[in-house]
Formats: structure tokens, sequence, C-alpha cells
């Protein structure tokens, strides 16, 4: 999306100094915030097409930070932080967020991961999905491999569907569970394992080495784009 509006919320002036070099050169306006509170008037006020966030802010914890903007917002937030616990991503996430990276990061990979946050927003996930050889027509509930139609249950089919809507980004564990059998089912990861382990077997073309569901240990699962 070109000249899409950045907004950087950091307390560390260095780290947006240089987030705001490497982003500008790349064509993105770069807006900057230091506090979570600034952060959150700033969001409302320009309206940035994504959001990259730390968590040790001053005046409040990101994940608060991310409930915040969740109340009104569906801008990307992703996540630039020190901290790179297993707990720490999942009640990142599970606040909200849409990607996780730990400092210190690569530039590359920062960008990747920018560029898939807003062919996100841009496309809104339209009514077809692609990944190399694996097709899903939501609109129809058609999914297909190589042109050939895949029969789904309709449980891997809502797990499907979820990692479709938010492609290229990491759905916790309990996101997916939540999602897909509700509630009540929200600490049950071993069925979603099996769920996860039975659709891999009908879309991948080795289930023990996945190409389209990538496993984020610990934390998630991650549908690859295009």
């Amino acid at each position: 999306m070109a000249n899409a509006r950045i907004l950087v919320v950091d307390d560390e002036q260095s780290v947006r100094k240089f987030l705001k070099v490497a982003l500008s050169s790349q064509d993105y306006v770069v807006d900057e915030a230091a506090t979570g509170l600034e952060g959150i008037d700033s969001a409302a006020k320009i309206k940035p097409d994504v959001v990259i966030l730390d968590l040790g802010l001053p005046d409040m914890d990101g994940t608060e930070v991310i409930r915040l903007l969740r109340e009104w917002s569906r801008i990307p937030i992703i996540i630039l932080s020190v901290r790179g616990s297993e707990n720490d991503k999942i009640a990142a996430l599970d606040a909200g967020a849409d990607d996780y990276l730990t400092k210190p990061f690569g530039v590359g990979e920062l960008l990747a991961r920018l560029r898939a946050a807003l062919r996100r927003v841009s496309s809104e996930n339209g009514p077809i999905f692609t990944s190399n050889q694996l097709r899903v027509d939501l609109a129809h509930r058609i999914v297909s491999v190589s042109e050939k139609t895949i029969q789904l249950t309709p449980n891997e089919y809502g797990l499907l569907k979820t990692l479709v809507a938010h492609a290229e980004m990491v759905v916790t564990h309990r996101q997916l569970l939540l999602e897909v059998w509700g509630q009540a089912y929200q600490n049950e990861n071993h069925m979603l394992h099996v769920n996860i382990s039975n659709l891999r077997r009908k879309i991948e073309i080795d289930a023990s080495r996945p190409n389209y569901i990538i496993t984020e240990p610990g934390v998630g699962y991650r549908l690859r784009g295009d």
C-alpha cells in the first residue's frame, strides 16, 4: 500500500528514530508516540494503517494499549518488544495483536510482516484465498489443492477459515478454540492439535513438513499466504 501510515509507539527515542529512517526509506509515512496514552490518542486522530507497538511503556503495559485500541479499532498491531517468552506472546496476541517480533529484529522481516498486515487490510481476505496450490473459496465453502476438491469436516473448515481470516499472522491456540468451538472449549489444546493434524493431512503434500499451516511453538499457528 503506497504511502501507508505507520504509528510507532515506543518509549526509546533511538528505536523510534531507527524505525522512522528505515520505514521512510520504503515510502511509509511514520508517526511517533512515546507512551501508551499518547499512542492511543494518536491512533484515534491520525487513523494509521498499522501500529508498531512496544510492550514496555512508561505509563501502561502494551497489552493494555492493545485492549483499549481493540475497543474501537481493527487497526493491525505488530508487537516489537524485548519480551520474547511464550507467555508474553500469547498475552499480546490474545489481547488482539496481529503479529509479534522480538528485539533485536531484522528490518527485512519487519518489512515483510508490515506488507502482510497491509495486504490483509487492503483485501480483507476477499472471497478467494490462494497460497501456492491451496485455494479456499469462502463464498462457496470449497477447498481445493492442485485443483482437486478437498472434503473437510465442519471443524476443520472452521479452523482453515479462521486462519485464512488472519493469513500470515499468528493465531493463538485460544483464539482458534474460541472461534471454532466456543468459550467452553478454550483450554482444549489437545482437541485443537488433533484437528490441525487432520487438516494438514488433507491439504499438505507432506503433513510432517507443512508448507501451509506453520506452527508457532507454544503459541499457535500461522497460515502462509502467496
